[in-house]
């Protein structure tokens, strides 16, 4: 019987490799991703961590949220991401005459053949940058729900597969709110992950002042892996073993949520999915193919705090989403072998 405790240690029923996955595939899939992290690193100096999330969402399928002030390099981490896949990369500048056709294409009569041909948007690509995805009109916003969700875009009644991989990274800036649009929440439960990058520290601004300075990074980043293994590596990502105990977890802390007075919207399925597939592409680029508990609790903030809405009461409190995270990680039981 499994045992619910408040310590850390990962399953013991979790550590054998019952995933079917070899030593070689799981060694090889943690070397690329290493790989795909460095790369990216050598254009966003000092922030290893905020690299490797965005490549631990590559890997498990999901699209990812950059929200910090201007100027700190969210879209440079975008391209430099892009630029380490070799396949087709998309930006799509968001403003408010944008229109939902800008984004998924449109259906142009050709009058040699007598008949509408349809011009894929930018969307249809394998890695798209939304930059300043909150000055676009809520109408052009929820052009991207059915893309990010299902991989496809219906336009006049057709639906077009867009072909995987695929991923949807978005920026906004946490200030000048002024003719911005806030993401709804049915679109922000679409992210995966939503990061902040942060200033870097003094020593390695100083580098990169240096690097910005006497060329262009970008320009000298080479491609890691090309969209044929990218989709071998998540593949192997959703292999990864997670115990039963490690996905009572993941409900546990979502049925938490729900329930917590500080808020009015709590955790949905698709948040624990989220949260599970986040984990396994944790635990891979660890070198592991199983997810231990820490692999859950380490990703629990980034991943629930931008799908919860605090109540009226937990705002009065000066609460905030990610300070609930926290708490309920601390008083829900952590599985153990």
């Amino acid at each position: 019987m499994e045992r619910m405790t408040t310590g850390t240690a990962p399953l013991d029923e979790a550590s054998p490799r019952s995933s079917g996955l070899s030593a070689r595939e799981v060694e090889e899939a943690g070397r690329l991703g290493a790989a795909l992290v460095a790369n990216v690193g050598t254009v966003i100096r000092g922030k290893h961590d905020v690299a490797r999330a965005c490549v631990m969402a590559l890997l498990a399928g999901g699209h990812v949220i950059l929200e910090d002030f201007p100027g700190v390099g969210k879209t440079m981490l975008a391209k430099a991401l892009a630029q380490s896949v070799d396949c087709r990369f998309s930006r799509i500048q968001f403003t408010p005459d944008l229109l939902p056709s800008d984004v998924t294409g449109v259906n142009i009569f050709n009058q040699k053949t007598g008949e509408f041909e349809f011009r894929p948007g930018p969307i249809f690509a394998n890695v798209v940058l939304a930059d300043e995805i909150n000055r676009a009109s809520p109408k052009t916003q929820s052009a991207l729900l059915e893309c990010m969700q299902e991989r496809q875009a219906t336009i006049d009644s057709v639906t077009h597969p867009i072909a995987p991989p695929f991923m949807v990274i978005a920026t906004q800036n946490p200030i000048e709110y002024e003719g911005t649009f806030p993401l709804p929440e049915a679109q922000l439960d679409r992210f995966m992950i939503r990061l902040s990058v942060g200033y870097p520290s003094p020593s390695e601004e100083a580098a990169m002042l240096l690097d910005q300075t006497s060329g262009d990074p970008l320009a000298e980043l080479r491609p890691v892996i090309d969209a044929a293994r990218l989709l071998d590596l998540v593949e192997v990502t959703r292999r990864v073993h997670s115990a039963p105990a490690i996905r009572a977890y993941v409900v546990a802390l979502a049925e938490a949520s729900r329930t917590d007075s500080d808020l009015y919207l709590g955790a949905s399925p698709r948040a624990g999915i989220a949260l599970l597939r986040a984990a396994q592409a944790s635990a891979l680029l660890d070198g592991r193919d199983y997810v231990t508990p820490q692999d859950v609790k380490s990703l629990a903030t980034r991943v629930l705090s931008h799908r919860i809405i605090l109540s009226p009461d937990g705002r009065a409190h000066g609460r905030s989403t990610a300070d609930v995270v926290r708490r309920l990680l601390e008083s829900v039981p952590v599985p153990t072998g």
